[in-house]
């Protein structure tokens, strides 16, 4: 009676990996894939994205208490539906801008994520909340 031979190992065997290398016995990640930690960011980073965050969101407040405050006065201007739907478009502005920010730096430098922070909270300032007021006149 024989018994079947032992299978052999890709080392043992004499396999080479595509780029010609042998295989080592930790070598079973994929293509592309390195052992190093993924980079994570800087507590500054980190702070700096919260300061940015919260600007962001008191710009979302500013859109509402602005946009509330003229909804009177659009009224003869635009269609109601269209004016909330604005409305509600400038109110999510921030947001929108910021988490677009956060996806498309993802992996990139931390200075351009900074600065496209920087540009958007110039870019959607809340104009009916600093033109009125909270109060008006």
């Amino acid at each position: 009676m024989s018994s079947a031979p032992a299978p052999q190992s890709d080392a043992e065997s004499g396999a080479t990996t595509p780029d010609g290398d042998a295989p080592t016995a930790g070598d079973d990640s994929p293509e592309g894939e390195s052992d190093a930690a993924p980079a994570t960011a800087s507590n500054a980073a980190l702070i700096i994205l919260g300061v940015f965050g919260g600007v962001y969101a008191l710009e979302s407040i500013g859109w509402i208490i602005g946009g509330l405050r003229l909804q009177q006065y659009a009224e003869f201007l635009v269609a109601p539906l269209a004016y909330q739907v604005s409305l509600w478009l400038a109110v999510l502005t921030p947001l929108i801008w910021f988490v677009t920010v956060l996806l498309l730096t993802r992996g990139g430098r931390s200075w351009v994520r900074i600065v496209l922070l920087a540009a958007g909270a110039v870019l959607v300032l809340p104009w009916p909340f600093i033109m009125v007021g909270a109060i008006g006149q």
